[in-house]
């Protein structure tokens, strides 16, 4: 009788089990920045991959330059504020390449920074939303298409800033350990479905740049992270963030699940 432990047999040649080649993957907010490069470096390593964004203008420039590349991809404009916006695009995707096999929850609105004593209900709302429910939509949507081929990947987006309880930032900080609390959750109750879930909090990358005199609060922060920062520089989307990512959409990330890699730099350190 066989070993119902044993899921060794199946495993890919080594080298394979580094590739997203031949894998489907969904990146949200796909149009600049983090997962613009995300969904560049995926694609170059052979993967197929849906971009889902929001402005129609960002979602063009990446869909021009994933064909530049001759990367396989469908460009779907979807909203993560709406369930039903995601639900569409998921279903694009599966009538598109008929599989999902990995999920990249990058999108995310912003609000300005504010004192705590300041923080409205409007920006707790929209990030609420656009973070934790449409990273739960999202993650809801895939499950089960990932299910149904006992394979799945899950890449969700955390904070440094939340982990830390950077000042200012109480609505976003709060919505990224929320999301952590969301990742755990699901690889708990996911991992025998074959489903890897994982978080990941990367540095500013890319479009965000050093703020100015005018954000006092936003400056103070990012101060306090690049004065003291190991390598002293901010991480770039497709060679700094994106391969972390691509890890954790392989093989390779079979044994790692429900886990926050601080994909920074260094910035935030742990004994």
């Amino acid at each position: 009788m066989s070993d119902p432990t044993d899921t060794t047999s199946s495993l890919a040649p080594e080298a394979d089990q580094h590739s997203v080649a031949g894998k489907v993957v969904i990146v949200t907010g796909a149009g600049r920045g983090i997962g613009q490069g995300i969904a560049r470096h995926l694609g170059r390593g052979g993967a197929s991959v849906v971009a889902a964004e929001w402005r129609p203008d960002r979602l063009e420039n990446v869909t021009t330059e994933l064909t530049d590349l001759g990367v396989p991809h469908l460009g779907v404009v979807c909203n993560v504020m709406e369930q039903a916006s995601i639900e569409s695009m998921v279903a694009a995707a599966m009538a598109e390449f008929g599989r999902v096999d990995g999920l990249v929850n990058n999108a995310q609105t912003f609000a300005s920074t504010k004192p705590i004593a300041e923080t409205p209900e409007a920006d707790i709302d929209v990030l609420i939303t656009s973070g934790v429910k449409g990273t739960l939509w999202a993650m809801q949507a895939v499950y089960p298409h990932m299910r149904s081929q006992g394979w799945g990947r899950i890449v969700n987006f955390g904070s440094a800033a939340g982990v830390t309880g950077g000042e200012g930032f109480a609505a976003y900080n709060a919505s990224k350990e929320a999301i952590r609390a969301l990742t755990r959750t699901a690889a708990r109750e996911w991992g025998r479905d074959g489903i890897c879930v994982n978080a990941i909090c990367p540095a500013s990358a890319g479009h965000r740049l050093p703020p100015g005199d005018d954000d006092p609060i936003r400056k103070a922060v990012w101060n306090r992270m690049y004065d003291n920062h190991p390598m002293g520089r901010d991480g770039d989307p497709e060679y700094d963030i994106a391969p972390v990512v691509r890890f954790l959409c392989t093989d390779a990330c079979r044994y790692l699940t429900g886990q926050t890699l601080m994909v920074d730099g260094g910035g935030v350190l742990f004994a």
